[in-house]
């Protein structure tokens, strides 16, 4: 089929403005469009920026925004879009590097900041084994260990758009994944973080991150369980 892809580009270092560039191409309904981005780039363009590693919704490096939705670009199909204009543009609320590459630093300057590590200073078991959960413990936290930090939740964010010093609905999941581990001891300090001014009340409950998830969180509501746990104190 033929698609018109319409591809944002910027080159600091060329000293043009952010542009549109327009491609006619000839693609296969069944590719992706990182695929089609990888085409354009061998055959078009060699200079098209773009982050990708794994290609398989694993690594994450490559969410962008398609036809004005957040998603991955190794799991769109051209198909899916149910159109033969795809637009394709760098996430939003962060600096652009370079054409579809945005400078992740401030993402994971707020990630770092809720602790996402695991915190136990008890002393190790007696048996020298590891600290053990129930299924159901661990079940507890299980939707947001899925996290992989592709940034597609918190850049749809009308909340981060209009203050990026808000931590973002990525950095709150992976607070929820260690505050409800039952084998963590630091659920305190990072309910005290995201009690601040910046943190979960930033949240106006817009559903947008939930719906850019591509590994399909549940987002807002872990977000409604991080506010609640901050109101009454407990973990439940």
């Amino acid at each position: 089929m033929q698609i018109n892809l319409k591809v944002f580009r910027y080159q600091p270092q060329s000293g043009h403005k952010p542009h549109f560039d327009t491609y006619v191409m000839e693609v296969d309904p069944n590719d992706r469009v990182l695929d089609v981005l990888e085409q354009v780039r061998a055959d078009s363009d060699p200079n098209l920026a773009y982050r990708r590693s794994c290609a398989h919704g694993v690594c994450g490096s490559d969410a962008m925004r398609i036809n004005g939705r957040n998603a991955l670009a190794c799991k769109i199909l051209v198909k899916d879009l149910n159109s033969s204009d795809i637009t394709v543009e760098p996430i939003l609320g962060l600096p652009v590097l370079a054409d579809l590459i945005v400078d992740m630093e401030p993402f994971f300057a707020h990630f770092r900041s809720v602790m996402p590590y695991f915190v136990n200073d008890d002393p190790i078991p007696a048996d020298g084994k590891e600290r053990l959960q129930s299924p159901q413990q661990r079940e507890r936290f299980d939707d947001t260990t899925k996290c992989i930090l592709c940034a597609a939740c918190t850049t749809s964010c009308p909340s981060f758009w209009s203050n990026g010093s808000y931590v973002g609905p990525a950095a709150i999941v992976n607070a929820h994944r260690f505050i409800y581990d039952s084998r963590d001891n630091a659920a305190s300090p990072r309910l005290e973080v995201l009690n601040d001014q910046m943190g979960v009340w930033r949240c106006r409950t817009a559903f947008n991150c939930t719906e850019a998830c591509p590994r399909d969180i549940e987002i807002t509501k872990a977000i409604a369980e991080v506010k609640q746990a901050i109101q009454t104190g407990k973990l439940e």
